[in-house]
């Protein structure tokens, strides 16, 4: 009797845990969200937008799977971006490689290549390259390729900064004509132009010309200290960008000599001037001064539309694989958003990769950023969140069939209709239509005559198919 008692209070401490469990709310990780019909929809908008162009200007789309080898990405971002590179557990018994005395000692650098061999790419562009090299014998080159895919990054979730994020990819290779360059530009401007995003400043510098800065004031050995720390500029002012530098070990007398880059002002021209003043020792910092001025002559000859391109000297891109020309795409003013796209060239990525001399530059939209800030000024066109545009209401088996038939042929021009599918109250049929945005109804059908209502402005007509198809086909 005490054993089944005890057998009895086992059950209810298992019940109440199941309970317990389903009673707690499910949720998602930091830093990822679920997408509702009209944020898809809007997404889609955006994508539509940016994919059309790419077309337009001969891109490609390619595709590669969400994750990689370990080796493929890890030390091609620097060590911040390793560092952000969520990784992969083997599968089965991870721990199988790991001794137990590796286990005491705890070096996660030396672990994680025993349990993790795969890991979430970072970005389209490593990836990109892996792809070029693998399939270097099926290429045509130059290749033109654009990609629109998910990546992660195991950053601290803020506003436009998520774990996981669209990518929205276009690059070359296979060729260093600048002339890509000045077409990249003009890609920016095409697309932010057809999105109403007016007054974008497409920020423009070289990888180069940081070189010969660092050159010139004698850190040429810390270069990639001085140029992480000077990506941050707008994140961690001026004062920041000094202190880290500083802490890097880049001189009080190199931070002297630096100084003018922190109050760069003029124009375009005016600032190149005063490189070509600053850089005239170093023969990798005029090269990189002569390319800009080339892309820069072409874009202002060839006019953009909407756009703003603008020289930034303290724009660095701390990504290790750029090596000439760099972008950033800047929110109009007025927008709580930063960079919402960028890119560079990059002459060896591939090289990593054992493809030597395939130089490539490319180009990112950054979606999420973009969406918000269509959201925040209103851009988004209504007919974004349109989806179906008619519902024939259900009075019952007598007229499903030919409310069935009518929505068949309704399809086949392209209207996007649809039939409620209960016999339910017609009260409750009309509030799912309002609830759903769906601005046209059908209440009846009798001698080839639909008896339809315009839910906006409760207008209600008696019209035959053709009337039918016309006014909810143009959208009245």
């Amino acid at each position: 009797m005490i054993f089944a008692k005890s057998i009895d209070n086992s059950q209810l401490i298992i019940d109440n845990l199941q309970l317990n469990k389903m009673a707690s709310k499910p949720s998602i990780p930091k830093g990822t969200r679920d997408f509702s019909p009209v944020e898809v929809s809007k997404r889609n908008y955006i994508i539509s937008i940016m994919r059309n162009h790419f077309e337009i200007y001969g891109y490609q789309p390619i595709e590669t799977p969400s994750f990689e080898n370990s080796d493929t990405l890890m030390g091609k971002y620097g060590e911040e971006g390793d560092r952000l590179i969520f990784k992969i557990l083997n599968s089965g018994d991870y721990l199988d490689k790991v001794s137990s005395a590796e286990l005491q000692n705890i070096n996660y650098k030396q672990l994680t290549g025993k349990i993790s061999e795969k890991a979430l790419r970072y970005d389209l562009t490593v990836p990109f390259a892996r792809y070029v090299v693998q399939h270097q014998n099926e290429i045509e080159f130059p290749f033109k390729r654009y990609q629109i895919q998910p990546v992660w990054r195991a950053d601290r979730p803020q506003k436009g900064r998520f774990r996981e994020f669209y990518q929205c990819d276009a690059d070359v290779v296979g060729s260093t004509s600048l002339w890509q360059e000045v077409e990249l530009v003009q890609m920016y401007d095409s697309v932010f132009t057809e999105l109403g995003l007016n007054g974008v400043t497409i920020k423009i510098n070289n990888r180069k010309i940081l070189s010969g800065i660092a050159e010139v004031i004698g850190a040429s050995d810390k270069l990639i200290y001085f140029t992480v720390a000077l990506d941050k500029l707008d994140k961690i002012g001026e004062d920041g960008v000094k202190k880290e530098m500083l802490e890097k070990g880049i001189s009080e007398v190199a931070l002297l000599k630096v100084q003018p880059l922190f109050d760069f002002t003029g124009s375009i021209q005016e600032k190149i001037e005063k490189l070509t003043e600053l850089l005239s020792s170093s023969e990798e910092g005029m090269s990189g001064i002569e390319e800009l001025q080339f892309i820069c002559d072409n874009v202002t000859k060839l006019g953009l539309k909407k756009a703003i391109l603008d020289l930034d000297v303290t724009l660095a891109r701390g990504l290790n694989y750029y090596t000439g020309a760099i972008f950033e795409v800047i929110a109009p003013k007025g927008v709580s958003m930063g960079s919402i796209g960028g890119g560079g060239r990059y002459d060896d990525l591939t090289g990593i990769f054992g493809l030597k001399n395939m130089s490539g530059v490319g180009i990112s939209f950054g979606l999420d950023r973009i969406y918000l800030v269509l959201e925040e000024l209103n851009l988004f066109p209504e007919t974004v969140t349109t989806s179906t545009r008619v519902m024939f209401l259900n009075f019952g088996e007598n007229q499903a069939f030919e409310a069935m038939q009518t929505i068949q042929k309704m399809r086949a021009l392209n209207i996007k209709a649809e039939f409620y599918p209960d016999a339910a109250k017609i009260d409750k049929q009309f509030k799912h239509a309002e609830k759903r945005n769906i601005p046209f109804v059908v209440k009846e059908i009798a001698d080839e005559m639909f008896t339809m209502k315009n839910i906006v402005s409760g207008e209600q007509s008696q019209v035959g198919f053709e009337e039918l198809v016309s006014r909810i086909g143009v959208g009245n």
